[in-house]
């Protein structure tokens, strides 16, 4: 028994592993989106399993357009991008022009963490996480997104401002 294991695992090709999981893609597309696959507000399909991605540590996810019907996988190194299309959630029907009220101005938040402040982010799920120190490469408020500098030698990674000196990777 253990020498078929054995062959088995000598039979995997190791170029096989630095693939990135296409499953992984789709958990964390669920995640960002907060539905699940198939769901109005969720990933219309899962993520093509042919695709050969190369692994990516830190992938980032961002809305593509005003009208969020994608969600843009983003890695930086290395360099890869993919968009998956999201199932569209209904808008509530417009109200006429002439019965919309004034809108406020918009009311700026003020930023919790400020350009070249020193600040942990975090990642993880339930059961673990994991931090690492960064230097804010702009200002933002709480929720906003911004991006930091964790690696002299390496593009700054996005997270989302949580509080002063902490943010979370989306």
């Amino acid at each position: 028994m253990m020498l078929l294991f054995l062959a088995l695992a000598a039979a995997t090709p190791a170029a096989a592993q630095d693939f990135q999981s296409t499953q992984v893609l789709d958990a964390i597309v669920a995640q960002f989106t907060g539905k699940p696959l198939g769901e109005q507000g969720g990933a219309r399909a899962p993520v093509d399993k042919r695709l050969k991605l190369q692994s990516c540590a830190a992938p980032q996810l961002e809305w593509h357009g005003a009208a969020k019907d994608a969600v843009v996988v983003r890695c930086m190194a290395p360099a890869w991008r993919i968009f998956v299309p999201v199932n569209a959630v209904p808008q509530p029907r417009s109200v006429p022009v002439a019965a919309a009220p004034v809108p406020a101005a918009p009311v700026r938040a003020a930023p919790v963490i400020r350009r070249g402040d020193p600040i942990t982010v975090e990642a993880g799920s339930p059961g673990f996480s994991i931090t690492r120190e960064g230097i804010a490469m702009g200002d933002a408020p709480a929720g906003a997104r911004l991006l930091v500098k964790v690696d002299e030698k390496k593009a700054p990674i996005q997270a989302v401002a949580i509080e002063s000196g902490r943010a979370r990777l989306p």
